[in-house]
Parts: C-alpha cells; structure tokens; sequence
C-alpha cells in the first residue's frame, strides 16, 4: 500500500468497518464511536491516550475504546502503515458478556499499546476473514473470542471516576442528546449546576475535550453515520450542525485523514 492512502474495505458484518492506511498524517485529538483493534505494519508512531503518551513500532497492537480522546503522530520522516478493526460497541458488549457470562458492567480495553505476537497473530486472521466474501460467522466468532481476553478490562460500576464526573455528564448528555444543536457554555452550566468556568475545567478533565471541541466530534461522528448510509455530503453537512459542506470537509480530513468524498466511495 502506498503512503497516503487510505482503504476501507467491505465486511460483510454490520457494525464493523475494516480499514487500512499508510500515511505520514498528523491526527489531532479525536475521539470515536467505536472500539477499534489494529495492528502497526511499518514505521512507528506516538500517541495521547487514556493512560497518557505512548508509542507503537512494527507489530504492535494498538486499541482505543469508544470516547478515549487520543491523537496520532508518525515518528521520523517515513510515516506508518496499519490495519484497524472498528467496532459497534454492541458487538464488543455481546462478546465481553459471553466471556463473563453476562457477570460484567463497564468494559474497556486496558492497554493502547501492546507488543505480543500471538496476539497480532489472531488480529491478522480475523482482519483476513472479515475481508473475505461469505466467510465463516462460526470462525469470525472464535476468533473476536480469542482476541480479546488479554485486551479488555472489567471496570466496576463502583468505580470512582464515574461519580466524580456525574455533574459534567448531564452538561455532556446536553450535547449527545442533540449535536446539531447551537449549545452555549451558559447552557451547559445551567444544565450542570456550575459556573462556566468550572464547567470548561471539568470537561476537559473528563472528556479531553473543551465542550466547542467535543460538540464538533459529536457533529462529524453524525456525518460519518449519515456519509455511510449514502447520504449527500452537502445534506450530510446541513444535518450534522455544519455551517457548510466545505466546514464538514475540513473537519473530516483534519479528524480521520481522507476527505468525506473517499470514505463515501468506500461504500459505494
């Protein structure tokens, strides 16, 4: 695969997308929808994550869970290249449950980075097999099973950092429940019960985000559901908040480096 390119692949399974990509890209801080597993191929790169700075060379697992704030930037010249499963979090959900039976609440993957070849191993046979027409739904099950038991985390219900972010929640709930919306940082303290200020200290010490900037993740995560339905880019813009389709576009490149058009023709 050439550098700069980017290649969503067909997958049979609803709920995930199968995405390779080998550029020199710097992604800014983002976050998405789904879980996504992959596997660097060559070059290396340095990223923010949940647990904080990390790097990841030739080989190495790289996950994020959904919401996990986290950018991306090639270390040296060369750029990287890897291969990425997304997935819904439903699917995730179902198969953590099957392998807890039914025992587990929050989940999440407990390491952005990791280096264990058996591991990338079972990825790299679960990435062929979803790119494959009319393959086995028995094997593409064993082999999510296998993948993930090292990957994920059981987090308690109990777990501290939930109720101290209780209050920014519902300022956050205010924005999930209606991205498009034109949201002020007088509405969100309302909403939560504080100052402005607090509210903007407290948001980027939950999400990572300010709330301007979380609010545009909301908006092209819309756009990126609308774009893979078929919708029209410039209705995909006009639904998704966007001032325009060329704002829309800026966006799209900036956050997933390709442009609204390419990721479209993917599921063309």
């Amino acid at each position: 695969m050439q550098k700069g390119q980017f290649r969503i692949f067909p997958c049979e399974v609803p709920g995930i997308e199968v995405v390779e990509a080998a550029t020199n890209h710097a992604f800014p801080r983002h976050s998405h929808e789904q879980y996504g597993i992959g596997v660097i191929h060559q070059g290396a790169q340095k990223s923010l994550s949940g647990r904080g700075q990390v790097e990841a060379g030739p080989g190495d697992i790289i996950t994020v869970n959904p919401g996990e704030v986290h950018d991306g930037m090639p270390i040296g010249d060369a750029g990287r290249s890897w291969r990425m499963l997304y997935f819904d979090p439903a699917i995730i959900s179902e198969a953590i449950d099957d392998m807890n039976e039914g025992a587990a609440n929050t989940r999440e993957f407990i390491r952005p980075v990791m280096s264990d070849a058996s591991v990338a191993t079972v990825f790299q046979r679960l990435f062929a097999i979803m790119t494959t027409a009319n393959s086995p739904e028995l094997e593409r099950e064993e082999l999510l099973l296998q993948l993930l038991p090292t990957i994920v985390r059981e987090r308690s219900e109990q777990d501290g950092s939930s109720r101290a972010f209780a209050v920014i929640d519902r300022a956050r709930n205010l924005i999930d429940d209606e991205p498009t919306f034109p949201v002020t940082l007088a509405d969100l303290a309302r909403t939560s019960g504080l100052s402005r200020f607090q509210v903007l200290r407290g948001f980027v010490k939950a999400t990572g985000f300010t709330p301007h900037a979380y609010l545009m993740q909301r908006r092209i995560d819309l756009a990126r559901r609308l774009i893979a339905s078929g919708s029209p880019l410039a209705d995909a813009a006009a639904t998704s908040g966007f001032a325009d389709q060329s704002h829309m576009t800026r966006l799209f490149v900036r956050t997933y480096g390709l442009s609204p058009g390419a990721y479209a023709a993917a599921f063309a």
